[in-house]
């Protein structure tokens, strides 16, 4: 497999690692949007969350926390976001699923907030009934 992250967890890439358990493996990610910027990914190939077993998710939120608190000691921000995009259409580029723990300054040009749209008359509880079908 030619996944990049499959390559640092098998050691074939290196890595600045931080933090790993039996199931995720996390590190500084090499392209920054700010200093400190880290992932967590799993150690098995999972395209997206909705791939990922169950505990490994678990696994997944549980290193997540704890770097995420780490990385806002060590680089004295106020606010870190926590992403993960599932798919090319959210801005997913490597296709391995993995969460983003980005510290966050004010005045960065990372932009979030996104802008927020709204649902006309009827569409929110149309889309309710959608979502619960398929759950």
């Amino acid at each position: 497999m030619d996944c990049i992250f499959c390559k640092i967890v098998r050691g074939e890439i290196p890595c600045a690692k931080l933090y790993e358990t039996k199931n995720v493996l996390s590190f500084l990610d090499i392209g920054p949007i700010n200093q400190g910027h880290a992932l967590v990914i799993p150690k098995g190939h999972y395209v997206t969350i909705i791939d990922t077993p169950d505990d490994v998710l678990k696994d997944m939120i549980a290193a997540t926390k704890k770097v995420t608190k780490a990385v806002k000691l060590a680089t004295g921000v106020e606010g870190v976001n926590n992403l993960l995009n599932n798919g090319k259409a959210s801005g997913q580029a490597v296709f391995h699923a993995h969460m983003h723990i980005i510290p966050r300054f004010e005045g960065d040009d990372f932009k979030i907030p996104w802008p927020a749209k709204k649902y006309n008359a009827g569409e929110m509880e149309e889309m309710r009934r959608k979502v619960l079908g398929c759950l």
